[in-house]
C-alpha cells in the first residue's frame, strides 16, 4: 500500500497551493540547503493533505451521485462496480493524503505546533470517516506502521474517530498558531476549525444513530449543550475552485461538462422531482443547451436531454444537445431559458422573465457579459445547511428537543443562500425563497412522523446535489428518498465500494480471500446501517 508516488492533483486548485508555498519564509531560516529539507514542513505538507483530499474526493463523489441519481453517469449508474471502480481514490487517499496527516501529526507533536495536529487530525477523523462509510472496514491502525495493514472493523474505527476529534479540541487549546496561507479550507482561523469539529462529531453521532439510538442521543443532546457549530454559510467546510485553466483548477464537473467530449448525463430524477416540487434550484442544476432535445437524442423534448438511472444504451453522436452541469455547484451557466412545460400553477420554477430560444440568451450573457460559467464552484463537505439537517433528524427521531420544522427552514434558507452567492446576476428573489420555504413548511406542519421524515429528507437529497456521498449515506441509513428503479441493472444495490485490486493483490492480509471480500462488499451493510 505505502510503495506508490506521492503526487498533487492538478485537477484542482494547485494554483493557491503554489502561492501559499511562496509565502512560507520559514523554509530557508530552518534547513541548510534549502532545496533539501531534512525534516518534514508542516506548514507545507497541510495544504498538500487538503489538495489529495479534495481531488480524490471526486472520483468516490461520481460514483455516489449515480448511485443516489444525482447523475446518470459511470457504472455505478447500474450498480456495477470493479476493482478498478474506485483504484484512483483509494490510492490517493492512502499514499497521498494518510501519509502526511500522519507525519504532521507526528512532527507538529514534537515541535508543539498544535494548531497543525488539531487540523491534521481533524482532517483524519473527516477522511476516515468518508472511507469507512464508503468500504465498511478498511486499514487504519496500522496504515503508518505495517506494509500490510490488517483491516480493521468500521465500528472501531468510527469510535477511535471520535476521540481524535476530542483530541483536536484538546490541542487547539493548546496553542493555534498556523499560516492562513497553508490552510486552503480556513485560513489558519481557529474559530472555524471548532465549529467543524463539533459539526463532525454531530455527523458521526447522527450516522451511527441506528445502532445505538441512547448514546447517540446522549452525545447529541452534550453537543447541544456545548458545543458551536458551523451555524452561518460563512463557517462552511467547503472547497473552492478557481477559474484558471493552466493550471486547472476549475470543479471537475464543469471542467468536464464544458469540455468538447462532455462526461456523462444529467439525471431526469433531478429534473423529475424539482419540477414536481416547483423548485427554482432547477434552473440552477442544471443548462440546456438545445432548447428542443430530449430523451435518446430526439427533437421533441424541451432541452432536458439527460438519462434515468440505469440505462445502459450506447451513446449517439449527442454531444452538442445534452444538458450540462448548470451554476450550481460547478459555477457553469444559469439557465434562463423557457421551460414549454410550465403552467400558471408553476409559482417558484416559472418562466417569469425567460428569454426564448431556451439557453441561448443565458449561454451568451452570461459566459460573457454577466461572469457567469466560470467554473470557480464548490465542493461542500460539511456546511451549515447540512448541520441544520442533522440537527432536524435528530429532533425527528431522538427526541433531542429542537424544532425540527425551524431547522428545515434554516436548512433550506441557508442552501439558497449558498446559490444566490454564486449567482450574482441571476439570483433567487426573496420573495420566492420565502414563498417556496413557508409553503414547505406548511406540508411540514401537516405530515405525520413519517411524512415529516420523508418531507426533510427529499429536502437534504436536493440540496446535496454535489455532494453524493451524503446522499448515498442517507439512503443506506433511512431509506429515504425513495430511489427510482432501475432500467437496467447489472448488480444488485451497492451498499459498499469495492476495494482497489491493487490493495486486493499487494495486501497479503487480503489476499486469499480478495473475490470473496469484493463480493461481500456488494451486499454487506456498512455497520451503522439498521
Amino acid at each position: 500500500m505505502m510503495n506508490y508516488f506521492k503526487f498533487i492533483k492538478t485537477t484542482i486548485s494547485i494554483g493557491t497551493f503554489i502561492l501559499g508555498l511562496s509565502s512560507c519564509e520559514e523554509f530557508i531560516d530552518i534547513n541548510a540547503d534549502p532545496s533539501n529539507p531534512t525534516v518534514p514542513e508542516t506548514n507545507l505538507l497541510l495544504p498538500a493533505t487538503q489538495l489529495a483530499i479534495v481531488g480524490n474526493f471526486d472520483g468516490v463523489n461520481r460514483g455516489a451521485s449515480a448511485v443516489a441519481q444525482h447523475r446518470a453517469s459511470g457504472s455505478l449508474n447500474r450498480y456495477n462496480q470493479t476493482g478498478a471502480t474506485f483504484e484512483s481514490s483509494w490510492i490517493g487517499f492512502y499514499t497521498e493524503a494518510i501519509p502526511d496527516l500522519e507525519t504532521i501529526i507526528l512532527q507538529g507533536s514534537v515541535e508543539e505546533n498544535w494548531g497543525y495536529v488539531a487540523i491534521a487530525k481533524l482532517q483524519k477523523a473527516f477522511l476516515f470517516s468518508v472511507i469507512v462509510d464508503l468500504w465498511g472496514n478498511a486499514p487504519y491502525f496500522q496504515v503508518a506502521t505495517e506494509p500490510d495493514p490488517v483491516f480493521d472493523d468500521g465500528a472501531i474505527i468510527y469510535e477511535d474517530l471520535m476521540t481524535l476529534v476530542d483530541e483536536a479540541m484538546v490541542d487547539m487549546e493548546r496553542d493555534f498558531n498556523v499560516l492562513s496561507s497553508s490552510d486552503l479550507f480556513y485560513q489558519g482561523d481557529r474559530g472555524k476549525w471548532v465549529k467543524m469539529a463539533n459539526s463532525l462529531k454531530l455527523k458521526l453521532l447522527l450516522q451511527t444513530r441506528n445502532v445505538d439510538p441512547a448514546a447517540s442521543r446522549a452525545g447529541i443532546l452534550e453537543l447541544l449543550e456545548n458545543g458551536e457549530f458551523i451555524n452561518d454559510n460563512e463557517d462552511d467546510f467547503t472547497f473552492l475552485y478557481g477559474s484558471n485553466t493552466a493550471p486547472n483548477s476549475r470543479h471537475p464537473w464543469y471542467a468536464n461538462g464544458y469540455s468538447t467530449s462532455r462526461d456523462g448525463y444529467m439525471s431526469m430524477v433531478v429534473v423529475d422531482r424539482l419540477k414536481e416540487q416547483d423548485d427554482p434550484r432547477l434552473r440552477y442544476y442544471i443548462f440546456r443547451i438545445d432548447e428542443n432535445a430530449g430523451l435518446a437524442n430526439s427533437q421533441v423534448g424541451e432541452g432536458y436531454y439527460g438519462r434515468y438511472p440505469g440505462d445502459g444504451t450506447s451513446s449517439p453522436a449527442d454531444l452538442t444537445t445534452r444538458a450540462i452541469t448548470g451554476l450550481y455547484p460547478a459555477a457553469g451557466l444559469y439557465d434562463n431559458g423557457v421551460i414549454p412545460s410550465l403552467t400558471e400553477d408553476n409559482i417558484y420554477l416559472n418562466n417569469i422573465g425567460a428569454v426564448e430560444g431556451a439557453s441561448s440568451n443565458s449561454f451568451i450573457n452570461a459566459l460573457f457579459v454577466n461572469g457567469d460559467g466560470t467554473g470557480a464552484g464548490v465542493q461542500p463537505f460539511i456546511t451549515n445547511c447540512m448541520v441544520k439537517f442533522y440537527r432536524a433528524e435528530a429532533a425527528l427521531t431522538l427526541d433531542t428537543g429542537e424544532d425540527a420544522g425551524e431547522l428545515l427552514r434554516q436548512a433550506v434558507e441557508s442552501h439558497f443562500e449558498t446559490i444566490n452567492e454564486m449567482s450574482t446576476s441571476f439570483p433567487v428573489s426573496p420573495e420566492s425563497v420565502q414563498g417556496f420555504i413557508d409553503r414547505l413548511l406548511e406540508e411540514f406542519d401537516a405530515a405525520d412522523d413519517q411524512g415529516k421524515m420523508e418531507i426533510l429528507m427529499m429536502q437534504k437529497w436536493i440540496a446535496m446535489y454535489g455532494n453524493g456521498v451524503e446522499s448515498y449515506n442517507d439512503y443506506r441509513r433511512t431509506g429515504l428518498p425513495e430511489l427510482e428503479p432501475l432500467m437496467a441493472p447489472l448488480d444488485v444495490f451497492p451498499e459498499r465500494y469495492f476495494y482497489a485490486e491493487t490493495e486486493m493483490t499487494s495486501n497479503q492480509t487480503v489476499l486469499g480471500d480478495r473475490e470473496q471480500i469484493q463480493r461481500n462488499q456488494q451486499i454487506t451493510p456498512v455497520f451503522w446501517k439498521e
